[in-house]
Order: structure tokens, then sequence, then C-alpha cells
């Protein structure tokens, strides 16, 4: 675990991975409550949970960053359905696999992080969608993708400015 002292008790890993759940939980909330973007395809969000996943993938490992995501899915099961939930659970899960990789290969920075993030969280949505609906749904993919980069690269500069305030929470928790 990157940046933990090794005493780190298990019930300081729960309390951790319960604030940074809450976090994911109300910046999901927030994101819901924002307008659309503008000439996106349906659906497509700025994906601001991907930060807390991406923190706690990289500081406590990918364990507690896939806890994170599927306690988020859970939420989203509850307020929005079963469809919502299987898109959040498999584009959750899998963008922060994808994010932990690509941070432990060392090749990516933040930015990248960031891009590699939303694209393996919308593949796998799209993945799902076309599960559902069916083929024709592909089509979107180079929108998709173009929207990836965009939010990606957000995601990733506000990662790198939030990533010492998301730091002294960590500490705090180990003190």
């Amino acid at each position: 675990m990157t940046g933990y002292r090794k005493s780190v008790s298990a019930a300081e890993k729960v309390a951790f991975c319960g604030i940074m759940s809450a976090l994911a939980l109300a910046l999901s909330a927030l994101e819901s409550m924002l307008p659309p973007m503008p000439y996106s395809a349906a659906g497509v969000k700025l994906g601001l949970s991907n930060i807390v996943t991406r923190f706690v993938a990289v500081e406590m490992g990918i364990l507690p960053a896939l806890a994170v995501a599927v306690i988020k899915s859970g939420f989203v099961a509850l307020t929005r359905g079963l469809v919502a939930f299987l898109m959040s659970f498999a584009g959750g899960v899998f963008s922060t696999f994808v994010m932990w990789m690509a941070w432990r290969s060392r090749a990516f920075g933040a930015v990248g992080l960031g891009i590699s993030g939303a694209a393996a969280h919308n593949l796998a949505q799209l993945f799902c969608a076309v599960l559902i609906s069916g083929g024709a749904l592909v089509n979107l993919l180079p929108a998709i993708l173009l929207f990836s980069v965009l939010t990606g690269s957000a995601i990733g500069i506000v990662v790198y400015f939030a990533l010492p305030a998301l730091q002294r929470v960590r500490t705090h928790i180990n003190t």
C-alpha cells in the first residue's frame, strides 16, 4: 500500500474505504445534477467518481478500489435500477482495474490514467449496452472514445490538483 505505514489496522482500512465510498457517492450525486455535456453521446458524463477510485487504487491497492466501485454501483442499483447498476458495475470495475494496471506500469501520468479509466469505463458500458440493446450501438464507439479523451483528460487534471488534499485525508485517518 503506497503511502501507508505498515501498522494500519483493518479498522483503519475499512474506515478509509468507507470515507472514500461516501466521497465517490457524493461526487456521483453531484454529477447527476449537472446538465448534459454539450454535443455528447447519450449518457456521457464526466466521471467524477473515477477521481476517488483512482486515488484508492494507488493508495491502498486494487481490492479496496474495487470495493469502492462496487459500493457505488450498489447505490446506483438502489436509486436507478438494474440496467443502471449493470452499466455502473461494468464500467466502474473495468475502469478501476485498467487505471490500476496503467498506474502500475508507470507509463502514464495523471492525464493518461484519466483517459485510460474513462475509455475503459465507456467501453465496458458500451459492451453492456450492446448486449442489452443490440449491435447498432457499436456505431457510437468513435464518439465515445473522443469523449473519453476529453473527460479523461479533465479528470486527470483534477486528480493532479486534488491529490494533495486527498493525501491529507489519508494522513488524518492514519494518525
